[in-house]
């Protein structure tokens, strides 16, 4: 599959961050359908809450009929796009809900007569009235009782990736910003070449640009490229998993952990807010040792907005590599 851009594309070109559609990744991780790669510990700690929301709310069993298929056996409205960089969750529940039943069950009836046949109790579920609000309930419910708890780290690891990745997308242009996006995308001849299914097929984004979605959960490239969407492309997100570089024992005795970690996770600029969610720390003592590692030049800041981020400098860099 391809897709080809022309100039206007790149400025038309957005990040977002949504944490509906990160819910309903981290619903495939956790029902077993997708492999949890870096947060196979989170899942394995989170799964025996999940097996109970999945006996009160059925529509979690169900959706694996309609949700996280190969190819495009896939119904749009459980995740709506997100319309700006960070929604709130509550934001992106309530155009779920909006969801017309009549639009809900066209996609269904679409996705199904791809499918091979389910359970009698599954399409009931899935053609009944209330098929939108009972999805709305079990993600809500997944949402408050587990993702939520683990929210601030994850969206801290998105942002992080969406300043990285937009900064190269307009600095450099697509060949830079794609090139290690994952081996199922290269850049070659104009166009973005993605090795997925649709052998062959060729879309034209014609000036409406690209919506780049970065995942936690997922390990491989995901495509929206249907009317109903804006065109789309899932990807998984940089440095969710551990730091990139585990600071050394030894450094950490000589400054302490929570400045050796500091100094571990700013391989990738971030804010003093971000670094306390990675750090689980509020931003009070997250920022005490921020001021610390600036004060003795390990690292530098740059203002960006109202934002601050902090990156090692080249004195930080030779001390966590040794």
């Amino acid at each position: 599959m391809a897709i080809e851009v022309v100039p206007q594309d790149l400025m038309a070109s957005r990040f977002a961050i949504s944490p509906l559609v990160e819910t309903m990744h981290a619903h495939w991780v956790l029902a077993g359908r997708f492999p949890a790669g870096v947060h196979a510990e989170w899942a394995a700690r989170r799964r025996a809450a999940y097996e109970r929301l999945a006996d009160e709310h059925p529509a979690l069993r169900a959706a694996a009929a309609i949700s996280g298929n190969a190819g495009d056996a896939n119904v749009s409205f459980i995740a709506p796009p997100p319309t700006a960089v960070d929604v709130p969750f509550e934001a992106e529940l309530a155009a779920m809900r909006a969801t017309p039943p009549a639009q809900a069950h066209a996609e269904i009836r679409r996705v199904l007569a791809r499918r091979p046949p389910v359970s009698p109790w599954v399409e009931e579920l899935l053609l009944g009235p209330a098929v939108v609000e009972r999805f709305a309930r079990a993600y809500e419910a997944l949402w408050r009782r587990i993702l939520s708890h683990d929210w601030p780290r994850l969206r801290a690891a998105l942002q992080r990736d969406v300043v990285h990745r937009a900064g190269r997308l307009a600095a450099y242009g697509w060949g830079t910003a794609l090139e290690d996006l994952s081996p199922q995308v290269r850049w070659r001849g104009g166009r973005i070449e993605l090795k997925l299914s649709a052998p062959g097929r060729v879309v034209r984004l014609d000036g409406r640009g690209l919506l780049f979605l970065p995942s936690s959960f997922l390990q491989r490239i995901g495509a929206y490229l249907e009317d109903a969407w804006p065109y789309a492309m899932i990807y998984p997100a940089r440095g969710t998993g551990a730091p990139a570089h585990a600071p050394d024992r030894h450094l950490a005795a000589l400054i302490g952990r929570s400045r050796a970690r500091i100094l571990a996770e700013l391989a990738e600029p971030a804010t003093t807010t971000q670094l306390a969610a990675l750090l689980g720390q509020s931003v009070g003592t997250t920022g005490g040792h921020v001021a610390a590692l600036r004060r003795t030049g390990l690292i530098a800041g740059t203002r960006t907005g109202r934002s601050v981020l902090y990156a090692r400098t080249p004195l930080g860099d030779a001390l966590i590599n040794g």
